[in-house]
């Protein structure tokens, strides 16, 4: 028969509770002290990195800018900083790296010019320097091997890529290249010949900046080119503005469209084109213009020829007609608005017969330039459709 020690059972459990009261009590402890120190540790972890020194601060300060005032750290106008000066500080930690300006010499063939740049690649170092580097242009940036000349620092050397006339299937472009034959060229830009595919010059030629390289398929082939598509244009005519002014009331934004062509080449050179299919990708938008539609009013028989050709443009007729119509009314009458014929009865500046006819267009058709030609472009509309068809009815009959 088992016997249990219910005292020893006691004890342990007595030592037992202590060790996880004291357990509580060290936990506890440590945690406050953990809140307090975050309490007095308070504001922000920035980490500065500057041509290869480190400096840690913990600073309060709103903006990057603040920080690195705060950090004694001094900055060039060309000194660039990431992130940007005026980030505001929200996070708990940041690292702020500063690229310091220093002296580049850029060699770009015959041109050598220095730059302070903070930059490090030649892209950046081109772009801030304002030079324009093409895809094909090889650019390095290494130590300065000349120091008599070019003094301590970076150099960035330019090797540009030949520029060169290149008509490629149809489509006509400058290209450069670093290749040294037309052969290679191609190569370079992963251009691949077929059967009936031709190369002008031949592909072992030099390539030089005067060449003109054409490649070509002999043959029907199709090609695709996006054309632009010309805008309407409304035209409102203002009779209180004078002849010959014009306003662009709502300018108008030419469309595109993909347009497919079937060409027919042979030598090289194409011999036809017909489209066999078009797509509107960008709607064209319309112009509106005012013009001035006010009419002068005439005194002298010069006046009233251009009172005569503005008010003929304005029937319809085209600028051919207007050495007719001035020769018919030349012949007839001078232009004059009280030119009267004493044997017909005629009178104004078309002979209208009698002259009464004319009061169908105004009442004052015995002074006003304005309503005879408005009656005499109506009756040669009416009977012989145009002024050329009334000037040569005249030179056949010697009247109209």
């Amino acid at each position: 028969m088992m016997v249990v020690n219910y005292r020893d059972s006691f004890w342990r459990r007595v030592i037992l509770s202590s060790f996880v009261f004291i357990g509580l009590a060290v936990l506890l402890f440590v945690s406050g002290n953990s809140v307090k120190a975050q309490e007095e540790a308070s504001g922000r972890l920035v980490t500065i990195y500057d041509r290869g020194n480190q400096q840690v601060l913990l600073t309060e300060a709103a903006t990057i800018a603040d920080a690195l005032t705060e950090a004694g750290v001094e900055l060039d106008r060309r000194d660039v900083v990431e992130p940007r000066l005026d980030e505001k500080l929200v996070a708990n930690e940041y690292k702020v790296n500063i690229y310091r300006a220093r002296p580049v010499t850029i060699i770009d063939g015959a041109i050598r010019q220095k730059v302070m740049t903070p930059y490090q690649t030649a892209v950046r170092i081109a772009e801030d320097a304002e030079i324009k580097l093409y895809p094909e242009d090889d650019a390095t940036v290494a130590q300065s091997t000349d120091l008599l000349t070019n003094g301590a620092g970076l150099e960035l050397v330019v090797d540009r890529a030949t520029a060169f006339d290149l008509t490629l299937f149809g489509k006509r472009a400058t290209a450069r290249t670093q290749a040294a034959t037309v052969g290679e060229m191609l190569d370079e830009k992963d251009v691949q010949l077929g059967e009936n595919d031709r190369v002008v010059p031949s592909l072992e030629t030099t390539i030089t900046p005067d060449i003109k390289v054409q490649v070509w398929r002999e043959g029907k082939q199709t090609v695709s080119v996006e054309e632009e598509v010309d805008f309407p244009v409304e035209t409102i005519k203002d009779a209180d503005r004078p002849l010959g002014y014009r306003e662009v009331r709502a300018p108008g934004v030419k469309g595109l469209r993909n347009v497919t062509y079937e060409i027919t080449v042979k030598d090289g050179v194409e011999s036809d084109r017909v489209e066999i299919a078009s797509l509107e990708t960008k709607a064209p938008v319309k112009q509106v213009e005012v013009i001035g539609a006010k009419l002068p009013t005439p005194t002298n028989p010069s006046e009233n020829q251009v009172l005569g050709k503005a008010m003929m443009l304005q029937a319809g007729y085209g600028e051919d007609q207007w050495p007719c119509l001035y020769n018919l009314w030349m012949r007839e009458s001078g232009w004059r608005v009280n030119a009267g014929n004493p044997t017909s009865g005629a009178y104004g500046i078309p002979q209208s017969l009698p002259a009464s006819k004319m009061a169908s267009h105004g009442a004052d058709y015995m002074t006003s330039a304005r309503t005879q030609i408005s009656w005499g472009l109506s009756y040669i509309k009416g009977r012989y459709g145009s002024p050329c068809g009334a000037w040569n009815h005249f030179l056949s009959n010697n009247w109209y």
